[in-house]
């Protein structure tokens, strides 16, 4: 039986040697840890909402901001890092990343109020944000075409690797100290250590873009082509000096790529496939699949789970979209990306459907919270987890694969770093409101509009997106 990124697995690959093989999987996966970071960065916040709520006196309101603040960084970073990726390279844009995330890390941890940790929470942003764009961009360029699926999807499975990590530390160390709230060890609070667990992979990171190369296509980009020709070398055993010249090609003229190649020569219009990869942004996030990330231990608690159970639950969805990433992975090169997405768009509305209908059936209890009967809660569990399968083998890792490759090579950095800024945006507004929503119109009714979401995005695939399976990034 053959790895699924073992040469002999598709017949266009047989040209990649061994060597080379393990070789772009090593870069592939460096580049990767930029996305594990982003998982954990992201879910960090989860096990830690109610004892931030009460370490700095917040309101429901400033709560919510302190978990959504992050995603106001990470929009500006993505929209910054393609520019600066494509001024100063890949490789130099992640070792920036890099220490951003560790200061992130540690200056969450120290936070004494809000504002100081809605400053950590933001900077730390601007790394998630960059590493959303730098991490599929570097992937796609190195990667063969009938492996750069698979080794996109890399990216999607750190950070989903990510999320888990940050949910499995938040559970053994909220277990330990027996809460979020209370002291674990050197008189300093749980909650604290939890963020700064962050710092290993953080560190990992950066020793680990000192060993990756530049971009090739960057290189060549830039007019260094003797130094591509050393990187496509080592990546390909295929005829490095056509390899150039397709690079060459594909970028219309010896002018540097430019933000303003995202607009129809001649014209102020944006070319259509930007506005394609703003909206694959959009959807992943409109689903809601990030509350189920960043509120999971406050959903669940709504629902009638303690705070135990709920970081449990939490640990559960975790393990579930690690596996149907590994799914995503096994079949992103065999069946294609739009057949995935629209397998992944059907499957979400049917389970978001069934969580609308349990929670706005669902009674309150005495304190007038949700109150589910041990049935309905068994079946609410199914139905979360269900719709993180779908999501998992289909939105989250194909929306990052397409957005790697979908656009050309004079307008990928740009163009990826206004969709992922698009993303992240998004993700605030979805983040933002829903504890509004959950004060308002319950979960019953945060759950119809992700739910609507999810059936918009079926029409919005079968019409807009295009299959890029087995092409070359110059052909695109």
């Amino acid at each position: 039986m053959t790895s699924p990124l073992s040469p002999s697995s598709n017949s266009s690959a047989h040209t990649l040697g061994t060597c080379s093989l393990f070789y772009v999987i090593f870069i592939s996966a460096v580049a990767a840890i930029g996305g594990f970071l982003f998982g954990f960065d992201s879910g960090v916040i989860n096990g830690t909402v109610s004892a931030l709520g009460n370490a700095f006196n917040s309101s429901s309101v400033a709560t919510g901001f302190n978990v959504a603040s992050v995603l106001l960084g990470c929009a500006v970073g993505a929209l910054a890092a393609g520019p600066l990726a494509d001024q100063f390279g890949r490789r130099a844009i992640m070792i920036i990343t890099a220490i951003i995330f560790a200061i992130s890390a540690f200056g969450s941890g120290i936070s004494e109020s809000s504002a100081e940790f809605i400053f950590y929470r933001l900077f730390g942003g601007l790394g998630i944000g960059a590493a959303s764009v730098l991490a599929p961009a570097y992937i796609a360029e190195v990667a063969p075409p009938a492996l750069r699926g698979r080794l996109a999807t890399l990216q999607q499975l750190a950070i989903v690797l990510g999320l888990f990590a940050a949910f499995l530390s938040n559970y053994l160390i909220a277990d330990a100290a027996g809460s979020a709230q209370n002291i674990l060890m050197l008189d300093i609070a749980a909650w604290r250590w939890m963020f700064w667990a962050e710092l290993v992979p953080a560190i990992l990171f950066l020793v680990g873009v000192l060993f990756i190369p530049e971009s090739p296509r960057y290189l060549v980009a830039q007019g260094k082509v003797a130094d591509a020709k050393t990187v496509f070398s080592k990546i390909s055993n295929d005829n490095v000096d056509a390899q150039i010249s397709d690079v060459k090609s594909s970028l219309h003229s010896d002018k540097k790529p430019s933000i303003r190649d995202l607009f129809i020569d001649g014209s102020k219009k944006v070319h259509p496939i930007v506005w394609a990869g703003v909206a694959l942004s959009v959807f992943q996030q409109f689903v809601g699949i990030n509350v189920v990330f960043y509120y999971g231990s406050e959903l669940w608690q709504a629902a009638g789970f303690d705070e135990s159970q709920s970081l449990f639950i939490n640990v559960l969805a975790g393990t579930t979209n690690i596996v149907s990433t590994f799914i995503a992975i096994a079949l992103v090169d065999k069946i294609g990306r739009k057949p995935l997405l629209l397998v992944g768009s059907v499957g979400m509305f049917i389970s978001l459907s069934a969580l609308t209908y349990i929670f706005g059936s669902a009674g309150l209890d005495e304190a007038g919270k949700l109150a589910l009967s041990d049935n309905m809660g068994t079946f609410a569990l199914i139905m979360a987890n269900l719709f993180v399968v779908f999501f998992g083998l289909s939105w989250g890792p194909v929306v990052w694969v397409l957005l790697g490759e979908m656009f050309n090579n004079r307008i990928r950095g740009a163009a990826l770093a206004v969709a992922a800024s698009a993303q992240w945006i998004a993700n605030f507004a979805i983040t933002m409101t829903f504890p509004i929503m959950l004060a308002n119109i319950g979960l019953a009714g945060a759950y119809g509009f992700y739910a609507l979401s999810a059936l918009i995005s079926i029409f919005f695939v079968a019409k807009y997106i295009t299959e890029t399976r087995g092409k070359t990034l110059e052909s695109m």
